[in-house]
């Protein structure tokens, strides 16, 4: 039980760290509304759990190993985080925001799904990520239910924190929609997007 919890407890910590998901996931919402939002989540969580079967299965470490599979999906990741983080920064440079909030639509929904699954399926290190903790806490003999577990645990989890985020936003989304701050809110967002883009570019 004690390990269930400290498994739990390094889950928690990692699903808290604001990252590209939590960026696009939060302006997704304020831009586009509450159905974006949640849309956003969706993607996100789907390639989640993807990737969490993926790695029970034994398929995250083959493509670990698989060197150049590795890196395309990482190189991939790295232009689609730079895309996404100019996109916010021309919105800033533009600057020609209404005052009213944008309402989601069908449309908006679906790209935002689409943004979320891309932004979490191109991130190999989920694949590294898993095969560092998953051993710790799964006996190599155990059965594939159990690994399967503790690997959902991640986009479970993380899907219902970038859930409250949406409601969050969803709140304030008034007032952080007011152009001057929106325009922060955008700066903020594609530098963020930007220095995580660059950031996996230079990790090994």
């Amino acid at each position: 039980m004690a390990a269930t919890w400290t498994f739990l407890a390094v889950i928690i910590g990692i699903v808290l760290m604001p990252g590209a998901d939590f960026m696009l996931t939060l302006r997704n919402a304020l831009l586009a509304g509450r159905r974006a939002g949640f849309a956003t989540v969706a993607g996100v969580g789907v390639a989640g759990i993807s990737q969490a079967v993926l790695t029970s299965i034994g398929v995250g470490a083959l493509i670990v190993r698989v060197q150049p599979l590795f890196l395309a999906i990482k190189w991939l990741g790295l232009a689609y985080l730079l895309w996404l983080a100019c996109q916010a920064l021309r919105s800033a440079w533009r600057g020609e925001y209404a005052d009213a909030p944008a309402e989601s639509t069908p449309r908006r929904a679906r790209r935002g799904f689409i943004q979320g699954f891309l932004c979490n399926a191109t991130n190999p290190k989920i694949f590294l990520f898993f095969l560092a903790l998953l051993p710790q806490f799964v006996a190599p003999d155990a059965p594939l239910v159990s690994w399967l577990g503790h690997a959902l645990a991640l986009p479970v989890l993380g899907s219902l924190w970038l859930a409250a985020v949406v409601l969050a936003a969803e709140r304030l989304r008034s007032v952080l929609l007011r152009p001057r701050v929106r325009r922060g809110f955008d700066l903020a967002c594609g530098g963020m997007l930007a220095a995580l883009g660059v950031r996996l570019a230079t990790e090994n």
